[in-house]
């Protein structure tokens, strides 16, 4: 379900670089020792336990959106699955910055499955309400807000900084593999278990079994990892409320961070809810009987993950060393022209075709902006920084569906993603023709040339240093 990272005090100097700057030193520090295997031995757990969840997800989408065919379920479905994410995150990146991320990722894996099975064993007694499965997606949610941002700040930990592009571009084709089995695999047990079970939430109750016994051997893989907390040297140690509030302060002084942030928000309301309603635009649209809708969802998420999948080795093998600032700009105008192609898709093979042309262009948004993000964030805040970040994209997405999902019993949801696509130019040029946004660009291009992330800190700072212009 999430990956973690590992840090002796060795290897978290060399790989992240502070005694290096404190000797002025320019040029990269060593790799640590066993950085690879260490990240090697964390993918893998983490993977087997990533296909669990995943099969998870999609199953429970397909059975609200086949069951309900309602914008109003798929809005509370948005709700419950991320609001507990942006709120648990608010604490979750304080905790990421102070405790053993490992140990974190851990316990919130350990009760994410927990809460699964105890789901599992109560709709074997034929008992199937749809608060109950809202409830677990809240759980599994908080514990998302845990996760996340301890994941996100383990990774230059382990990792040397001149690694990171690359890592981060592997990571993603891991889980964009791992999101092109799930959906294969979770059609083939969801038509197997629906046929038997009626088309009944019963049908659900194979995969959730699954994902406890992925998230058990993934936990077990992680506990070979070694990792220790990390605290910057020297430093006295504060409240969780004094934590809380310096990275508030970080991120509000920050601009290129709060530009970051501020974009994630706009692509999370402006493409990702209202591609959360792609599904149910399939099924209303391009139906085709029960079982061939299940076929032709399945279908859809395997097209987004083929481009996912493919993306991801393209960013790690050819654009590692690219602007980051560049692919994140030009990849989220790719957005705004997909999301208006899918909306005039005439049949469902162009719908499919669009759909991979997106998921092919994910990598090249994420990929540099989490890279970029830990190339400029000292280590000691990364945690914060993550935490924030899983605050926006968790709160982004119900709020986005809070408009589209009832908007999408009323109009067409063709009409809302032509909208969408459009107000996505009209919201990136604004972003990045306005004063605090070129300041933001400019920042992100002087911290991407930098090995370091002390020294990139210091260079965004130092190309931000007219930050209180208008």
């Amino acid at each position: 379900m999430d990956e973690d990272r590992t840090t002796d005090a060795a290897a978290a100097g060399p790989a992240s670089g502070p005694a290096a700057a404190a000797a002025g030193v320019g040029a990269a520090a060593a790799d640590p020792p066993h950085w690879l295997r260490k990240v090697v031995l964390f993918l893998s757990g983490q993977t087997i336990s990533l296909l669990g969840s995943m099969l998870v997800q999609f199953a429970v989408f397909w059975y609200l959106t086949i069951t309900y065919q309602s914008g109003v379920i798929m809005m509370l479905a948005a709700l419950f699955g991320f609001l507990p994410q942006a709120i648990v995150s608010i604490f979750g990146g304080v905790w990421a910055d102070r405790h053993n991320r490992k140990y974190l990722i851990i316990v919130a894996d350990a009760a994410i499955a927990a809460t699964t099975l105890a789901l599992a064993l109560i709709m074997t007694t034929g008992y199937d309400a749809v608060w109950l499965i809202f409830l677990t997606m809240a759980i599994r949610s908080a514990g998302a807000g845990i996760q996340m941002p301890a994941v996100s700040a383990l990774i230059p930990q382990i990792t040397p900084t001149r690694h990171l592009m690359r890592v981060n571009g592997i990571n993603g084709s891991i889980q964009s593999a791992m999101a092109l089995l799930a959906p294969a695999a979770a059609g083939a047990i969801y038509a197997w278990s629906s046929a038997a079970t009626g088309g009944t939430a019963a049908s659900l109750v194979p995969i959730f079994f699954i994902d406890v016994v992925t998230a058990v051997i993934g936990i077990g893989l992680l506990t070979l990892v070694p990792v220790s907390a990390i605290r910057k040297a020297g430093e006295v140690e504060t409240g969780y409320f004094a934590d809380l509030v310096d990275g508030v302060r970080y991120v509000a002084h920050h601009a290129f961070v709060r530009w970051l942030l501020a974009l994630f928000a706009l692509i999370f309301v402006l493409i990702v809810a209202p591609s959360n309603l792609t599904p149910l635009m399939l099924v209303r649209s391009f139906d085709a009987g029960e079982q061939q809708n299940v076929v032709n969802l399945a279908v859809l998420e395997v097209a987004f993950s083929v481009g996912m999948v493919l993306g991801g080795i393209v960013v790690a093998a050819l654009f590692a060393k690219r602007s980051r600032i560049g692919m994140i700009i030009v990849s989220s105008l790719v957005f705004g022209v997909l999301s208006i192609g899918m909306g005039l898709s005439p049949n469902v093979w162009l719908f499919f075709g669009f759909m991979f042309l997106l998921g092919l262009s994910v990598p090249f948004f994420s990929t540099p902006s989490t890279t970029l993000l830990q190339e400029t964030v000292e280590p000691e805040r990364q945690g914060r920084v993550f935490g924030f970040l899983g605050i926006v994209m968790a709160l982004a997405m119900p709020l986005g569906m809070l408009v589209f999902g009832p908007l999408a019993d009323v109009v067409p949801i063709e009409w809302l993603l032509v909208a969408s696509g459009v107000l996505t130019f009209v919201v990136l040029g604004a972003a990045v023709s306005l004063p605090a946004g070129r300041r933001a660009v400019t920042a992100a291009r002087a911290a991407s040339h930098v090995t370091d992330p002390l020294a990139g800190a210091a260079a965004a700072e130092a190309a931000m240093h007219d930050e209180t212009a208008p």
